[in-house]
């Protein structure tokens, strides 16, 4: 949900996706059910909605906004389709840095696009391992993934709903042209220092058409970055961390190891016919007979190892049982099929477990000082390279 943009500050673009007061009543009306059809004007009807006006009180008068799209990476070429959960949480802790740095309330979301790449049932169930049926839905609420009021003790955020527009819709009617301002390309320094945009009640922003985390690609400089990359992990629905909590108990004291096959073994083939990957040693090093010599070193036999995996292939790790005590999520269906509604929520929860163990190996590095499978870059890589099965 969104307000339609009446001024533009900076460089002059196409309209953003912030639409007009009669599409927010439409949605607000569709959204209650409401079968009376007659005209009311917008107050009127988000009065008759429960939504009580009112007028700008002291703690509005100091409150800016900074609104990115109705979803992640989107304006942009991902309005049709979405990455999955890691690409997108890159883009939307890109938008919590720069409210954080300009001091105003994310606009955020208020669902996240699923993937059907990285949506399909089968994780929980054992039986249903080789399923590629997926989850209904293509969308989910974002309080479902993140609690949003413990998000909101470092980067203030409101979620793009009726209820919460309404109080920025209002405000933006009785403030005139100094209500909105529309950027495209303008620094973040610029957006703070310059009182065109600093003054502006809502800065409405199009980022990247590529993806929004482009916004942040002096990330590589560590003193640039003001949210870690643990920081959206950690702000998982309150329901999701109880879950974990339960799982790590009853796991007692464990090791984990994530390991991501599926669609990072994607292949093609070259005009020679030859099959090339862009992680040539990934899928060798992510099979059971590989990870037991390459864990070896980190993780004694006999200990407890919880593996987080989107490999389909019934009892593919099975190997491994013959040196440690193998636990999955499908081993804690009982706590989390009353809960879990999306592969993402899933993942969230494992993500979890895997930060709680003694001994992380993940799939690939993402810092130098991180355990890992493969030593295949992870990010980057364009090159496309004949997959390596045999050891040296």
């Amino acid at each position: 949900m969104a307000i339609h943009p009446r001024i533009t500050g900076g460089r002059r673009q196409r309209q953003l996706p912030l639409p007009v007061k009669n599409a927010l009543l439409a949605a607000v009306a569709a959204a209650a059910a409401v079968s009376v059809v007659c005209v009311l004007s917008f107050t009127d009807t988000l009065s008759y909605l429960g939504l009580r006006p009112r007028d700008v009180d002291k703690r509005d008068s100091s409150r800016r906004y900074l609104y990115w799209g109705g979803r992640v990476d989107c304006p942009g070429k991902h309005c049709g389709s979405c990455a999955g959960l890691g690409h997108q949480e890159s883009s939307l802790r890109c938008a919590l840095e720069e409210a954080l740095f300009l001091d105003r309330i994310l606009v955020m979301p208020s669902r996240m696009c699923l993937s059907s790449v990285h949506n399909t049932k089968g994780i929980l169930p054992p039986s249903n391992a080789t399923s590629e049926k997926r989850w209904e839905t293509d969308s989910c609420a974002m309080e479902s993934l993140y609690d949003i009021d413990l998000m909101s003790r470092t980067v203030p955020v409101v979620l793009d709903n009726p209820r919460s527009w309404y109080e920025i819709v209002s405000r933006s009617t009785k403030l005139g042209e100094d209500g909105v301002v529309h950027v495209q390309g303008v620094s973040r320094a610029e957006l703070k220092q310059n009182p065109l945009y600093s003054d502006a009640l809502l800065i409405n922003r199009t980022a990247s058409p590529l993806a929004w985390f482009m916004e942040c690609k002096n990330r590589t400089k560590r003193s640039s970055v003001t949210l870690p990359y643990t920081f959206l992990p950690t702000m998982a629905a309150t329901k999701l961390r109880d879950a974990a909590n339960k799982m790590k108990e009853i796991l007692g004291d464990y090791d984990a190891i994530h390991v991501r096959r599926g669609d990072l073994l994607k292949t093609r083939k070259d005009r020679s016919g030859v099959e090339r990957s862009l992680h040539p040693h990934l899928d060798r090093d992510t099979r059971p007979e590989f990870i037991k010599k390459r864990i070896a070193r980190w993780i004694r036999p006999g200990r407890t190892l919880f593996i987080a995996s989107n490999e389909r292939t019934p009892g593919f790790f099975t190997p491994l049982s013959d040196r440690y005590k193998l636990a999955y999520s499908s081993n804690f269906s009982s706590i989390l099929e009353p809960i879990i509604e999306n592969n993402y929520q899933l993942f969230m929860v494992e993500r979890l477990i895997m930060q709680g163990a003694r001994t992380f190996v993940k799939t690939m590095k993402e810092y130098d000082s991180d355990l890992a499978l493969c030593d295949d870059p992870k990010k980057n890589t364009k090159v496309w390279q004949e997959p390596v099965y045999t050891d040296g």
